[in-house]
């Protein structure tokens, strides 16, 4: 597999870095996790507008989903050929009433479905293309979803937005590549069930033997640099911080 980051950045894009939003590619299949502001201009850099094959969201946050009204657009209006096909969105419950309402001035209120093939997710084992998927659902204020992508004996595992959360220890146990949020700074907030500091991001890899940590979805506010130091202080493997367009072979 093939992760690309097209953007790490939490809760509003940096200079550097579009919200959360990260393509993964094996067989000539493109699924894309997470569709936050700023990935649709990114997007482009590493892949073509109509090349993607499936989208995943994590949950219905402006910074993990807003980019998909634009999306909408890309393929309701196509310029030339035609309007496309409906594309696979995996998304919790009231994933398209979410997106009508944020684009506020669709055709109809079931325009996105003529472009999007919605599917509620549940915590669960399935399919996406030559994909085998898990999906937990995990401690945030809203309907969230982490998810376990493995190919050829090889997996990547990805927390979405998150508290502490014993499930998803489970769910990145022993994956090869561990993408997980760590917004939080150790010692400064602490709110339960929202999101990790680095050091919890630490320990969740240490607990599920994951054999390699990238931390992302640090807001432009936080120290990242000390989010790293924190989880290397915990974290014995290889840890290290997303940044834009860097490119991983899983």
């Amino acid at each position: 597999m093939k992760l690309t980051v097209v953007g790490c950045s939490g809760s509003f894009p940096a200079v550097g870095s579009a919200c959360s939003s990260y393509l993964v590619e094996a067989d000539g299949f493109r699924l894309l996790l997470d569709m936050g502001n700023g990935a649709l201009g990114e997007l482009q850099r590493h892949c073509g507008l109509y090349d993607l094959d499936a989208i995943f969201l994590s949950h219905l946050h402006a910074d993990h989903c807003i980019d998909m009204c634009g999306y909408f657009v890309v393929r309701y209006y196509r310029h030339d050929g035609g309007r496309c096909d409906t594309i696979p969105v995996y998304g919790p419950d009231g994933t398209e009433q979410r997106l009508t309402t944020a684009h506020a001035d669709t055709p109809t209120d079931k325009s996105m479905s003529e472009v999007f093939d919605f599917h509620t997710l549940k915590p669960g084992s399935f399919e996406i293309g030559p994909f085998s998927v898990r999906t937990e659902k995990l401690a945030h204020p809203v309907d969230t979803f982490g998810i376990r992508v493995e190919h050829n004996g090889r997996s990547l595992t990805y927390s979405g937005d998150t508290g502490v959360s014993e499930a998803l220890v489970e769910l990145a146990e022993d994956t090869d590549l561990f993408l997980c949020e760590a917004a939080f700074t150790y010692g400064k907030e602490d709110i339960p069930g929202l999101h990790l500091n680095g050091r919890e991001a630490g320990e969740h890899a240490a607990r599920a033997r994951a054999r390699r940590l990238v931390l992302t979805h640090i807001p432009p506010w936080t120290d990242a640099r000390r989010n790293l130091d924190d989880a290397r202080a915990v974290y014995g493997g290889p840890a290290e911080l997303a940044t834009s367009g860097a490119v991983y072979e899983v």
